[in-house]
């Protein structure tokens, strides 16, 4: 069995991540020890080597957690096929970077948003992702307005992502309500498979 250990302890985000994905594109580790000082690089390092057949553990030490990936000799190593890629359907991405639509008038910005929200759901299947950065991370956070119309999108299948970093600098990675904590990595990714992106800052 081929292990490596990994120490991001002190690495901001993506870089957990970044560095569990240069040891699995090496090829050939059975067993990946990674250590990370916060919640938001073990959430996306659990998940990543999820997505890449590992089996993982979640060990809390004090002031780190280490995450340990076992991946069996019959377990394949590729990503599953997101959803549409099978079904050729066209993706759309919007990348969500405020927590309040144009400029000029705050309340009515924030009224903008939950409409734009609301309304999300009129693009049917060609809607793939919602991305949540900077400010727009408030708005899956407890005490949003629009959090409701969120939880629909996401039962309604749409794959929501909210920026792990951006909820750490706003003290909401406790308080995220809907969708998955992410990193840049994976959001970078999203934008390479997306058909077309959409920007809102």
């Amino acid at each position: 069995m081929t292990e490596e250990r990994l120490d991001c302890r002190g690495l901001a985000c993506p870089n957990p991540v970044l560095k569990t994905k240069e040891v699995i594109d090496r090829g050939n580790t059975d067993r990946l020890t990674v250590l990370v000082d916060n919640s938001a690089a073990q959430e996306n390092v659990s998940r990543f080597l999820v997505r890449f057949g590992y089996q993982v553990a979640v060990n809390p030490h004090g002031d780190y957690i280490e995450i340990v990936g076992n991946r069996s000799a019959s377990s394949g190593c590729e990503i599953a096929p997101e959803p549409g890629e099978l079904s050729g359907e066209r993706k759309i991405m919007i990348l969500l970077g405020t927590e309040r639509l144009g400029r000029g008038d705050d309340d009515l910005g924030k009224k903008l948003i939950a409409n734009f929200l609301g309304t999300l759901k009129e693009m049917g299947p060609d809607l793939w992702r919602l991305v949540l950065l900077n400010g727009g991370v408030k708005l899956a956070a407890d005490g949003s307005e629009v959090l409701p119309a969120l939880q629909g999108l996401e039962e309604e299948g749409i794959h929501i992502l909210v920026c792990g970093t951006c909820l750490n600098h706003f003290g909401l990675l406790e308080k995220k309500r809907v969708g998955e904590t992410t990193n840049m990595l994976d959001i970078v990714t999203a934008m390479q498979l997306a058909d077309k992106v959409i920007t809102l800052t």
